[in-house]
């Protein structure tokens, strides 16, 4: 181990000693009902058996979300017979409580087989104590240690040119849990390094959520041999943008420059905008080791402060990024529009072109605000076909409404110095209009106007609303005086939904009915089953703009040609795995992407334990008022129980939250005060304390 990281984990080394207390508790748990379910009781006729995965929590008992039930199925720490978070199991409930119709934790349920242990690895700190080996872990899912199958120390791996040793972050998968044992057994899978080392913590997010943080020798080796010429055998078939404007808008930080926008009036008026997308699939052919690798990612994630990429350096940051005079390989969809904005007339194939510039976000801004700068005619122009676009878009019933995204700026160690709000400008909104004008009509091209006969497609879809959901919705906006309009048909229903945020806009309550109106919401994802996406109010779209991070643009990439060369259409049940694959992988990247910002968000907050800051209401519940501090946006909660001045209960109907003694009541939006008083990075949770009225 280098000499900085001994002394770092000197340091650490107290914090990583055995919690005898968990020790202890997990023994007892192990004691006190971790008992093989009884025959019996299995196959009781009165019961009916579901399957589900179990989440659990840190103080024992779990929940099973199953298909076809409203709610999820309560698990009591003493039926749960040694399921763990993730685990998928068969579990048994009453039927006497499933004709009852009882609700949240009265639905109860008991785990009666383990049917698939889950392949996500827990993280902890290992503690060696003779030959002896735990890995502590602090985790709201995990209320035990893991005791490490290992003969002595000096047995345990080296991963990643780390040894595994004591006081070091690993990550481990649960292989078994002996009957008689106190806590469950597993091996260590990856070796992450000194905690709280910058690197170590954001490849501990990336090991949880089983993501890749390096490319294997041979996928790189791959890709480098990969050739950057173009030949003319590459251009061959092309149609040569080459001397035509072109330009890319993107991140400041951007490495990657997937998709870049031509421009030029035609002799009749309208204008010709040309939509560039890299051309990645002529470079990465089907069932090589970087499409496969490709495909095993699904996506780009992006941490806080840094990209782990699908496609190695090569393809992502040089061959395929579009970079400012240089030759560069694409697939484009080619519009004529006139002045309204009316698409005359399209054409999609592959192309070469050759960008004039590279303005980053703000750049192409202050040409939008100020009409002047590099290339100003092209960016007003577009600008104002753009906004066209966009408004029509709306009229159409587009969901109209976004959560205010904060944004954590990290120094070059990774050490969070700034939360602030990302904004979204018309130079954001240029781009994104001519994106979504491109996914729109390939996706009704292929559908509509290719030769195949109900071709095989991938598609983007955003199915309706749940009708429940939106009652739900209805009912919670009347607590504010707000009405939710007619919902019964899903264009009415997105009329409605934009009239109740325009209502509420600026108000307490906003956050709180957008985040319940989200919710409201399916999760858009990929299908071969064309059911068009609804928050867009488009019949059909797909992804065809960002391969370089998406492999569904890929396969639509690779389709698309196949269809313009007069191929049949495509085996159907392949595609249709490949787009529920690359939806999980999708939120899989998503869920690590807000971990890494929960887990910076907290970092931040670490040096501000006893400070005091202004905030408001964001969330009720039975357990504790969760509270956003000014202005970062920073959530955390004041458990009810901490609370010693009185006795606070949260009443569900009139969605408040009273102290018994004093009457004094919460509200959603209501403005508050609150003392940081605990910051925990292990399981990103950041506590806080109410100051009362007589502190301030």
């Amino acid at each position: 181990m280098p000499t900085s990281k001994r002394k770092n984990f000197k340091k650490d080394k107290k914090a990583a000693q055995p919690r005898e207390g968990a020790l202890k508790r997990a023994k007892r748990l192990a004691r006190g009902g971790q008992e093989p379910v009884r025959t019996s009781e299995r196959r009781s006729k009165s019961v009916e058996e579901f399957e589900g995965t179990v989440s659990l929590s840190r103080d024992g008992f779990g929940f099973v979300k199953v298909d076809g039930l409203q709610d999820d199925v309560f698990i009591p720490m003493r039926k749960l017979h040694f399921a763990l978070n993730g685990d998928f199991v068969k579990i048994a409930v009453p039927k006497r409580r499933l004709q009852a119709g009882l609700k949240g934790r009265s639905l109860e349920g008991e785990v009666t087989k383990i049917i698939r242990r889950s392949p996500k690895p827990h993280i902890g700190v290992l503690v060696v104590r003779g030959r002896q080996i735990w890995a502590i872990v602090e985790s709201k899912n995990m209320p035990y240690d893991i005791r490490i199958e290992a003969d002595g120390p000096d047995a345990l791996p080296e991963i990643g040119g780390l040894k595994a040793a004591h006081g070091m972050k690993v990550a481990v998968l649960v292989t078994d849990w002996p009957r008689r044992s106190p806590e469950p057994v597993g091996r260590i899978v990856d070796v992450l390094g000194v905690p709280g080392e910058n690197d170590t913590e954001m490849h501990a997010i990336l090991a949880e959520y089983q993501l890749p943080y390096r490319f294997e020798p041979e996928v790189e080796q791959a890709a480098d041999a990969i050739s950057d010429a173009i030949t003319q055998k590459d251009l061959a078939g092309r149609r040569d943008f080459r001397s035509v404007t072109t330009f890319t808008i993107d991140p400041t930080d951007a490495k990657d420059y997937d998709d870049a926008l031509s421009y030029r009036e035609l002799e009749n008026g309208n204008v010709e905008v040309g939509i560039h997308i890299a051309d990645v699939t002529h470079y990465v052919q089907p069932g090589t080791p970087v499409d496969k690798e490709a495909f095993a990612r699904g996506t780009s994630v992006y941490l806080v402060d840094r990209t782990i990429p699908m496609l190695p350096e090569k393809l992502s940051n040089k061959l395929c990024s579009l970079r400012p005079h240089e030759d560069k390989l694409t697939f484009s969809a080619v519009f004529e529009l006139n002045a309204k904005a009316k698409v005359i007339g399209q054409w999609f194939g592959r192309t070469v072109i050759n960008s004039d510039y590279r303005f980053d976000y703000d750049q192409a801004q202050q040409v939008i605000e100020t009409k002047e700068g590099p290339l100003a005619k092209e960016i007003l122009a577009l600008h104002a076909l753009a906004t066209i676009l966009r408004k029509q878009r709306f009229d159409n019933g587009a969901i109209s409404f976004e959560r205010p995204e904060m944004k954590v700026i990290v120094d070059e160690t990774g050490k969070p110095v700034d939360v602030v709000q990302k904004e979204s400008k018309e130079s954001n909104w240029l781009i994104e209009e001519f994106m979504l004008l491109a996914n729109r009509c390939v996706a009704e091209y292929v559908t509509k106007k290719c030769k195949a006969k109900n071709p095989t497609f991938v598609y983007r879809i955003h199915e309706d609303p749940d009708p429940e959901k939106l009652d739900n919705l209805r009912n919670f906006a009347k607590n504010f005086g707000h009405k939710l309009g007619d919902t019964s048909n899903p264009k009415e229903a997105a009329g409605a939904l934009n009239a109740l945020m325009k209502e509420a806009k600026g108000k307490p309550e906003e956050n709180a009915l957008q985040m319940l109106a989200l919710r409201s919401m399916a999760r858009a994802r990929y299908s071969t089953d064309n059911v068009g996406h609804y928050g867009l109010a488009f019949q059909y779209y797909t992804h065809f703009t960002s391969p370089i991070r998406r492999y569904p643009d890929m396969m639509v990439h690779r389709l698309l040609a196949l269809y313009q060369d007069g191929a049949k259409s495509q085996d159907k049940l392949y595609y249709e795995d490949c787009c529920e694959h690359s939806s999980v992988r999708e939120q899989i990247a998503t869920d690590a992407e807000r971990a890494s910002i929960k887990y910076k968000m907290v970092e931040y907050m670490q040096d501000k334990i006893g400070r005091i800051f202004d905030g408001h209401v964001s969330g009720l519940t039975d357990w504790g008022i969760y509270v956003e501090v000014e202005p970062t946006k920073i959530e955390g909660m004041i458990t009810l129980r901490e609370i010693r001045s009185d006795w606070y209960q949260f009443d569900e109907e009139k969605y408040e939250t009273r102290g018994k003694a004093s009457g004094r009541t919460f509200h959603l939006g209501d403005p508050i005060q609150v003392r940081v008083l605990r910051a925990n990075l292990e399981q990103k949770i950041l506590d806080f304390e109410l100051v009362e009225e007589n502190e301030k």
